[in-house]
Order: C-alpha cells, then sequence, then structure tokens
C-alpha cells in the first residue's frame, strides 16, 4: 500500500503552479536538441556541436526533475520526509550530472578539435536558436529565481541554478558563433569558437559542483 504524506513548505496550489512551470520547461526544451542538430549539420562550429551535447543533456536533467517532483508534491506519494529528501536529491544531482558531464564532454570536443580546425560554415540557424533559447532560459531562469524566494523547493532550486548556466551558456555559444558568422577565415576566429567551448564548459563544470554540493 503507498503511503502519503504533506511535503513542507509547499501548499498544494503553490505545487502545483510549480509543477506546472517544470512541464512547460520540459515541454519547450524537447525541440532544442533536434533544432541544435540540424544546426550542426549545416555549420562546422565547434560551439555548435558542444552546445548540442549541452542541451540533450538538460533534456535529461528536466525529465527527471519534472517526474520527481509531481511524484513527491502533486502525488504526495512516498514513505515519509526521508523518502522525499532521497527523490529530491535524486533530482538535484540529475541536474549536476546533466551540468558537469555537458561541460567535460565540450570540453573533449573543443581539445580534440583543436588542432587542423577551421571553423566554417551556414551558423545562422545556430545563432538564432541560442537567441531565441537565450530569451527563453532568462524568463525561466528570473520565473524559478521567484517561486524560490516565495517559499523554497530544492528541486525548484537546482532549476533556477540550471537555467542560470543555460542563459550564460547561450552567451557565449551567442558570441563564438557571432564572430564566426563575421569573419569565418580569420584565424582569431577559430580560437574564439574554441574558447566558447571553453568558457561554456567551465561555467557548467562549476555550476554542477555547486549543485552537487548545495545542501538541501
Amino acid at each position: 500500500m503507498t503511503a502519503y504524506f504533506e511535503p513542507a513548505g509547499l501548499t498544494r496550489e503553490q505545487a502545483a503552479s510549480r509543477e506546472r512551470t517544470l512541464l512547460a520547461a520540459l515541454l519547450l526544451s524537447i525541440w532544442a536538441p533536434l533544432a541544435t542538430g540540424i544546426a550542426v549539420v549545416t555549420s562546422r562550429s565547434t560551439t555548435q556541436v558542444a552546445d548540442f551535447i549541452r542541451r540533450t543533456a538538460e533534456l535529461g536533467a528536466l525529465s527527471v526533475s519534472w517526474y520527481v517532483f509531481r511524484r513527491v508534491y502533486i502525488q504526495r506519494a512516498g514513505g515519509g520526509p526521508a523518502d522525499k529528501a532521497r527523490m529530491e536529491r535524486a533530482a538535484c544531482l540529475s541536474v549536476a550530472v546533466a551540468l558537469v558531464s555537458s561541460g567535460a564532454i565540450i570540453l573533449g570536443v573543443g581539445l580534440f578539435r583543436l588542432r587542423g580546425f577551421h571553423a566554417s560554415g551556414n551558423v545562422y540557424p545556430g545563432l538564432a536558436i541560442a537567441g531565441l533559447g537565450l530569451l527563453v532560459n532568462l524568463w525561466f531562469f528570473r520565473r524559478y529565481a521567484v517561486l524560490t524566494r516565495e517559499s523554497f523547493s530544492p528541486v525548484i532550486a537546482a532549476q533556477r541554478q540550471l537555467y542560470k548556466a543555460k542563459s550564460l551558456a547561450d552567451l557565449c555559444v551567442i558570441t563564438a558563433l557571432s564572430a564566426v558568422a563575421w569573419r569565418p577565415a580569420h584565424p582569431v576566429t577559430t580560437y574564439v569558437d574554441l574558447l566558447g567551448s571553453v568558457a561554456v564548459a567551465a561555467y557548467l563544470v562549476w555550476s554542477g559542483v555547486r549543485t552537487a554540493t548545495r545542501p538541501l
């Protein structure tokens, strides 16, 4: 028989509002890996390859976070506060793993393509996707920040950190792709593109470690 409990900190109305936000974020994120993957085919940008990897990993973390939040706060199922804490920790760790693994893979891609790589191809689709992504991610970051201040939930706090990282990563992607679009044949452009990947990777790893070590 399934046990039910009342998680502290959120009313049912607050939980429902947060669950809708998580679901909206998840649904909007489903298209991102596909759209970015198509953009990767049209260009040879290391930063864009890195962006595709990042978005795919983040989609997995968003799926776990939505499922855990729905089970804990909407279905209110579990064995008690200890199980609630365990599930919330799993959601936070999924975000941390997505951030750190994305950063590590992105850094590896950048270093692997350091020799003999020249940025080229049509990067405008990637620029458009990154620009739209930045606007969406900034909105969700602000939304999660407001929800976290209103009433704390570890899952929502982790999403705030994730969307902050996503927004800053989008800025790095836009900067790097803009350089490729402006001067694709210039030697400096190659290094701007690669440095964009390194900057994204470093911030993702830092954000992942911070998320994993933050107490519930």
